[in-house]
């Protein structure tokens, strides 16, 4: 059976919600360490007042007992602190009330989804769209993806992550062993290596906000201790690193996504993008260089994979954009709702869980079993047969 989840609930609702199908028997949950997860992802300079409100903690409902998952789908929710001001608003019953006191939205906000889904669905109450088009919903696929990490984590596998570029602020690259580099862009406020930079991107963030104004980024996620052949390269849907770039690309306000050096390979070339392939006894065949992220043919290689996404700026301006009223047909300024001036540290823990979950997925596709026993044989068999290729 394939991993899957499912995530269902509102910004402004009573909570979010999800369901994770294909998990195997007997894994071993760590809950102070997955909310310490979703902890990460409300942090970073540059988060508005909601990450005030909330303290995000996952609660399961099913499908773990005692600490390890039984095989059955495993359900959580996060509840939304914030509900209580909004009860009457985002009711289930029909209530009573002008379209002021129902909080009816008939103005879109540009970049967001309000018009597109309000035509696609008829909706005249845009509220309805951005209330799940909101990026809130990260909370769960967060969630989802640390019980991923914690599953990888099992077999020696480590994510990490981290902040390469705000606006015109770029992070110097530093090549840091995997337990380093977590370590440092933990401790850092925008998920730098470089405690100089780190305070150039907080007063370039202060002043993007003092007018009005919000900005993006990039950011990249290393993943290391990933065995050779996940994915395959004999179907479109089976190449590992497409599904990855969907999975980066799913990710709110996310415009972008490459894999190792990405775009920069068709400005230099073939000699200085491919990985030579060499061999050891100590380490078996590996890659020179991994300038191709860890991937050749839709496959991984035994290199760390590699991946970075671009952020585009949050599009709710405090100085806003013009748009057009849908009653009215008339142009106006964009309403304000509580927005960030940047959420780029936090996009980047987004982007680790994502990335994480598609490994996960693809690792069980590869060892699949119904229990974590029957998993660690099969990966033991394949390293075997790997050791003797």
């Amino acid at each position: 059976m394939s991993l899957r989840y499912l995530t269902a609930g509102e910004t402004h609702g009573p909570q979010l919600t999800a369901i994770i199908e294909g998990l195997p028997s007997n894994l071993n949950i760590d809950f102070e360490e997955l909310n310490f997860q979703l902890h990460r992802r409300q942090k970073g300079y540059g988060r508005g007042r909601r990450m005030q409100i909330e303290k995000d903690q996952a609660n399961f409902v099913g499908g773990i007992r005692h600490g390890y998952t039984t095989g059955a789908p495993v359900a959580l929710v996060v509840q939304n602190n914030d509900w209580k001001h909004w009860q009457n608003i985002m009711n289930i019953e029909p209530i009573e009330g002008s379209d002021e006191e129902k909080r009816r939205v008939h103005r879109p906000r540009p970049g967001h989804a309000d018009l597109n889904g309000g035509l696609k669905y008829n909706l005249k109450d845009l509220r309805n769209v951005l209330e799940r088009s909101s990026a809130r919903e990260t909370t769960v696929r967060v969630a989802c993806g640390a019980i991923a990490r914690q599953f990888l984590a099992e077999f020696g596998i480590k994510v990490a992550g981290r902040v390469l570029r705000i606006g015109e602020i770029e992070a110097p690259y530093q090549d840091l062993p995997i337990d380093e580099l977590i370590e440092v862009t933990e401790a850092s406020s925008v998920r730098v290596t470089d405690t100089e930079t780190e305070k150039k991107m907080e007063a370039y963030i202060d002043q993007i906000k003092q007018e009005g104004d919000s900005i993006g980024g990039i950011v990249e996620c290393i993943v290391e201790g990933v065995p050779v052949g996940l994915g395959s390269h004999v179907q479109y849907d089976r190449k590992l690193d497409a599904r990855i770039a969907q999975g980066v690309m799913s990710i709110n306000a996310f415009k972008g996504v490459e894999i190792g050096i990405g775009f920069e390979a068709g400005t230099i070339r073939g000699s200085q993008v491919h990985d030579e392939i060499v061999h050891s006894e100590e380490r078996g065949y590996h890659r020179a260089t991994n300038r191709l992220g860890g991937f050749e043919g839709g496959m991984t290689n035994g290199m760390p994979v590699v991946v970075r996404g671009v952020m585009k700026p949050i599009p709710t301006l405090y100085k806003p954009l013009q748009s057009v009223d849908i009653d009215t047909k008339e142009a106006f300024t964009a309403q304000v709702e509580r927005s960030d001036a940047c959420a780029v540290p936090a996009a980047s823990v987004v982007m680790e869980h994502v990335v994480a979950w598609e490994i996960a997925k693809a690792f069980l596709e590869k060892f699949g079993g119904d229990s974590m026993e029957e998993i660690r044989a099969n990966f033991a068999n394949y390293n075997n047969q790997l050791e003797n290729y």
